[in-house]
């Protein structure tokens, strides 16, 4: 009898002690891409790296990658612009990865870092890729080891092959208010979401028509892994993701919103994308309508 084909779950995020026992495989690569973002009242948060902790201490064999400063496009308006083909494939192909090779991912502190990350390489074309169930806090938990050598890399050649559906922009945003079949999620704080506080990057509030599924609020606050399928699936649902064709995941600039996205692909969504620049953009611009106020408004 053969084996049970993994689930999308265990496809795309694996246990710490799975990683711990494939470190040695020679088509796996590792990459920690801790960094915490430091809210400011208005506007993009601060990000703060994780490289000084990665080189005290890190997974063997772990590449680091901040998703602001080396997953994001340096001449973009928006700090967390999508990067350019030829940028992804110069840093991957930098850092040791081909298109053939497994990469995990993980992180310690804010999960929006890992899922950022993922988003790219996903957006990007990579196929085999996951995440760390429960990330560097899980490792730890389990009395795995950790390491501040760095790895030997040997460059290899990437090839991006994007997938342009998966990245949405303003103008997709806006049509989609006249479209029946596309709905639109907002991974903010529930205060954020009705413009009664927390940070506003312009303007306070929403886009027209929007759910509210905080992204926090899909994680475990103790343990910091994704909360069970049928929950995810539940809070999706009465946002409305599932009744309509193609759902678009927003936030303040891109960030929040990767871990719905992450959670739509796990959960087998057949039409999802990320507004690239989110609210950053669309509160800045007077013409591009936004409301306030509770969910019914």
């Amino acid at each position: 009898m053969s084996a049970t084909a993994p689930s999308r779950r265990d496809r795309m995020l694996v246990s710490p002690q799975w990683l711990h026992q494939h470190l040695r495989d020679p088509d796996l690569r590792i990459i920690d891409c801790s960094a915490q973002l430091i809210v400011q009242p208005v506007g993009a948060s601060r990000v703060e790296s994780g490289l000084p902790a990665y080189r005290e201490a890190h997974i063997s064999g772990a590449r680091y990658l901040n998703m602001a400063t080396d997953l994001s496009d340096p001449q973009g308006r928006y700090p967390y612009t999508f990067p350019s083909d030829e940028r992804i494939a110069a840093l991957l192909g930098g850092l040791g990865i081909a298109n053939r090779h497994q990469v995990v991912l993980y992180g310690h502190g804010y999960f929006g870092s890992v899922t950022r990350a993922w988003y790219v390489l996903h957006a990007a074309g990579h196929e085999r890729l996951s995440v760390l169930d429960g990330g560097l806090e899980a490792w730890r938990a389990e009395g795995l080891p950790l390491t501040d050598e760095l790895p030997a890399i040997h460059p290899e050649t990437y090839t991006v092959r994007r997938r342009p559906r998966l990245i949405a922009d303003a103008a997709e945003v806006l049509a989609s208010l006249a479209d029946a079949g596309t709905c639109r999620l907002n991974a903010l704080s529930r205060e954020q979401f009705a413009g009664s506080g927390g940070t506003h990057y312009g303007r306070p509030g929403r886009i027209p028509g929007s759910g509210s599924v905080p992204a926090r609020e899909m994680l475990d606050a103790a343990t910091g892994r994704l909360l069970p399928d049928e929950t995810l699936r539940a809070q999706l649902e009465q946002a409305g993701a599932w009744q309509a064709r193609r759902a678009i995941t927003y936030c303040g600039g891109g960030i929040a919103a990767s871990t719905t996205a992450f959670v739509l692909e796990m959960l087998g969504h057949p039409d999802w994308a990320l507004y690239d620049n989110s609210l950053l953009e669309w509160s800045t611009r007077p013409e591009l309508p936004m409301l306030t106020g509770p969910e019914s408004a």
